[in-house]
Order: C-alpha cells, then sequence, then structure tokens
C-alpha cells in the first residue's frame, strides 16, 4: 500500500546528510568506499538519492564517519526506512520517471518551458493519450493508458484545496501549433489550457515564432522548488532512455537566469492568454 511519506524526498535528505556527514570527517567518496569495500558509485548514489538506502548502510556509513550519538544516528535509521515505503506511484507499477514524479509530488512551485508539447500537467486526458501513443509508438495500449492514469494523478497537484502547486509555463507556438490528434482535440486543449491560466496559481506564457532566437532553444526543463529550506532546487531534463537531475547551486542558478529571460521575452500574461484562444479557433475552422 502506498505511504504518505514521500520516500523520493526522504532518499534525496538522507543522502545529503550523509554527505554533510562524510564532509565534517575530511574524507573523499571514494576513501569511504575503500573502508566499506564497496564501489565509489555506490557512495555517490547514496548521497544524491538515486537508489535505496537501506538501515546497514546507515549503520556502516555512521561508523566510518564515527557518528557517537545515538539520537542522530536512530534519526537517519528511521530516514533509510521511510525511503523504503511505496510513494502513490508504486501502484501504477514500473514507472521510468518516478524519481521525477516522487520530487514533483514533494515540491511547492514548479517553473518549466517546453517548446514541443503542452506540459503534462496542463494536458486534456484525451490530449495525453494523443501524444503517448505518438510519441512511444511500440507502447502497449494497457502501458499507454497507465502513463495516462499516472499523468491525470500528477494533475491533482494543481487541483489540490489546501497548498496546490505553483506551476509557472512558457511555451513555444510550436507546442500549440503541433497538431497532437485531430483538430477537435486541439481546441478543446487549448482551451483548456486558457481555462487552467486563470486559476491563481498558474501562470501560462508563450513566446511566439517572430520573437526570433531566445535562450529556450536548447530544449525543454523544468525547475523545482522546496516548501523545506533543507530541500535544494532541482532542475529536471527529460532524456529517452535516462533523465539528468542538476541540484549544484551554479547549475540551478544559470537555468533560473535563463528561465527569467524567457518570461520577459515571452507574451505577457493577458496577450497569452489571447494568442492561444485565437489558435484555438484556427483549429475550429
Amino acid at each position: 500500500m502506498a505511504s504518505s511519506v514521500n520516500p523520493t524526498v526522504r532518499r534525496r535528505r538522507l543522502g545529503q546528510e550523509l554527505r554533510r556527514l562524510r564532509e565534517l570527517k575530511g574524507m573523499t567518496a571514494e576513501e569511504v568506499a575503500e573502508r566499506l569495500l564497496v564501489s565509489q558509485s555506490k557512495i555517490s548514489r547514496l548521497e544524491n538519492g538515486r537508489r535505496s538506502i537501506s538501515q546497514r548502510d546507515v549503520r556502516d556509513l555512521c561508523g566510518v564517519y564515527e557518528v557517537e550519538d545515538h539520537r542522530i544516528v536512530d534519526s537517519l535509521m528511521q530516514m533509510a526506512k521511510d525511503s523504503r515505503q511505496q510513494g502513490w506511484w508504486h501502484s501504477f507499477g514500473d514507472i521510468p520517471y518516478s524519481v521525477y514524479i516522487g520530487l514533483e509530488t514533494d515540491a511547492a512551485s514548479l517553473r518549466v518551458y517546453d517548446p514541443q508539447v503542452v506540459p503534462g500537467l496542463l494536458q486534456t486526458r484525451q490530449y495525453a493519450e494523443a501524444l503517448i501513443a505518438g510519441a512511444l509508438p511500440e507502447t502497449a495500449p494497457a502501458d499507454i493508458d497507465k502513463r495516462v492514469q499516472v499523468r491525470m494523478k500528477r494533475q491533482e497537484r494543481i487541483s489540490a484545496p489546501d497548498n496546490p502547486l505553483r506551476l509557472w509555463t512558457v511555451l513555444d507556438e510550436s507546442a500549440l501549433r503541433r497538431a497532437v490528434g485531430n483538430r477537435a482535440l486541439m481546441r478543446e486543449q487549448l482551451e483548456y489550457l486558457v481555462e487552467q491560466s486563470h486559476l491563481p496559481h498558474v501562470t501560462v506564457q508563450v513566446i511566439p515564432f517572430d520573437m526570433g532566437a531566445h535562450p529556450g532553444l536548447n530544449g525543454q526543463y523544468a525547475i523545482l522548488e522546496f516548501p523545506d529550506a533543507a530541500d535544494s532546487s532541482v532542475v529536471y531534463i527529460e532524456g529517452v532512455t535516462s533523465d539528468l537531475y542538476l541540484e549544484k547551486a551554479n547549475d540551478v542558478q544559470k537555468y533560473s537566469v535563463m528561465y527569467e529571460h524567457l518570461r520577459a521575452q515571452a507574451l505577457n500574461v493577458e496577450q497569452s492568454r489571447q494568442f492561444i484562444a485565437d489558435i484555438a479557433k484556427e483549429y475550429a475552422r
């Protein structure tokens, strides 16, 4: 059964604390790996929260770092236990981007730039079905349906009555012009996009073609920020076979500055709504 504990966030916080303890001890990941007779990559994966951490791992690492305060050890052991629980998304089976879902579930705000398609959190069910089927032509219908269900479940963060996700989306005009499915489906999708943009915690802006070159030409990315100050922001870049998560302050800063340029070059909110509405009318012809 899925737990209310977010295992992705627990792993991430635990990894950050283990890295802090290692650095306080003045040890490198390679030195720790040699002491425990494990690979350096395992220590790195434990610290970046990309793999589950067992209580035995925590116990061994605390031994290497000579942590004598039993309260600290017990706290870290509990975090390791929590990190092995299941989030709501695990009930859908193997989801390729489950790490991202875990982060998104706990995020306070999300800034997204997408040059190709409407972002998942703002997609209609029909658009999502057509998009996934087109993007993954060899995927079985049952798996497409599972991915759509997960996408619809993720959207509950937008409609949550308490503490909804703060979403800021910048779209390239091509995302509106790309006819996913049929024309009626696209009209419905764009009308829904306008409707969602009126929510107080959702902002949608568009960069039209005539804006020319802009900082988003390198591709899609998202910046996640969290309510707990101990959780650093994350830049997420989706890949075909693997995803990239950037957490270094310098990397996050660069992408944040780039996003500010995108927002500045895009149409303002009212202009963007009108722009989207006009294209929706074109699909009605």
